[in-house]
């Protein structure tokens, strides 16, 4: 096991038992602020780009300034150095607006080796049970006030969904509208078979995150012979679809081998969508 790391802009990698944050962070104090989680393979961050672009569009949504791109990259650069290329690594950025009182915000990032469990969701897959989530499927967005679809560490109602799942006995959840459509998981994407069709949830009229492990697998789904779409689905058109599957950027792509207490037969498809995004 390689042992975690933490890196605090303008201070460095240091001690992972020495404080990164001021007890008066927004962060802290008002979950103000986002973070992005990258897979880190061969000692890189893959598809750092996408998350870093992701990153943008949120701290706009929030209007929360962040140091230029390069000064983030640096950092998160000098985190992986010396990483065991052979490990896989999960490298998060955390941004908060900095302490209550003003002053520049807060940027740190972690490091750490990627648990045995979600190794072990890729190749045995996931049960899964739905969830309401009691808003329509399209209201988010309609909200001109509220930011959708950014990645905010204010993550009570995820942290609240995961508790939920533990206590009911299944490995994670979907949410569903009160209109009845799946939209995402608290920390992942849904991505299903249709025919010859790779289909996931469409985050500009849903105001879901939009995934870039998910985004990458459909841009690239011809490699695999299939085409791709964006698409409203319900729970049933999951029960009958040739295949679902969550996506993330630490797990990569899991199954689902159980959705609702309902079985699913293995699908042809996850070795090969596997073998395409690179997960060990």
């Amino acid at each position: 096991m390689v042992a975690s790391r933490i890196a605090v802009l303008g201070r460095g990698v240091v001690p992972v038992t020495e404080p990164a944050l001021r007890g008066d962070d927004l962060g802290v104090l008002r979950g103000d602020g986002l973070f992005e989680t990258m897979h880190l393979r061969g000692g890189r961050p893959w598809l750092r780009t996408a998350h870093l672009a992701r990153l943008r569009v949120g701290a706009a949504a929030l209007e929360l300034p962040l140091p230029p791109d390069q000064v983030l990259v640096e950092l998160l650069d000098s985190l992986a150095a010396g990483w065991p290329g052979e490990v896989e690594g999960a490298l998060r950025l955390v941004c908060t607006r900095g302490p209550e009182g003003g002053g520049l915000p807060t940027v740190y990032a972690t490091l750490a080796e990627v648990p045995a469990a979600a190794k072990r969701l890729r190749r045995e897959g996931v049960t899964v049970a739905t969830l309401p989530l009691g808003v329509p499927a399209t209201a988010r967005p309609e909200l001109h006030w509220l930011p959708a679809g950014i990645k905010s560490i204010s993550y009570g109602a995820n942290s609240a969904a995961r508790r939920w799942a533990a206590r009911t006995g299944v490995d994670d959840v979907l949410w569903v509208s009160s209109d009845g459509y799946v939209l995402e998981g608290p920390g992942a994407n849904v991505v299903w078979l249709d025919g010859d069709t790779l289909c996931t949830v469409p985050a500009a009229c849903t105001g879901i995150l939009p995934g870039t492990t998910c985004g990458w697998l459909l841009d690239h789904a011809a490699e695999a012979g299939l085409t791709h779409a964006e698409r409203m689905v319900t729970p049933a058109g999951l029960h009958a679809a040739a295949g679902v599957w969550l996506t993330s950027s630490v797990r990569g792509l899991v199954e689902v081998r159980t959705l609702d207490g309902t079985p699913r037969p293995p699908a042809a498809h996850t070795p090969r969508l596997q073998e395409l995004l690179g997960y060990e």
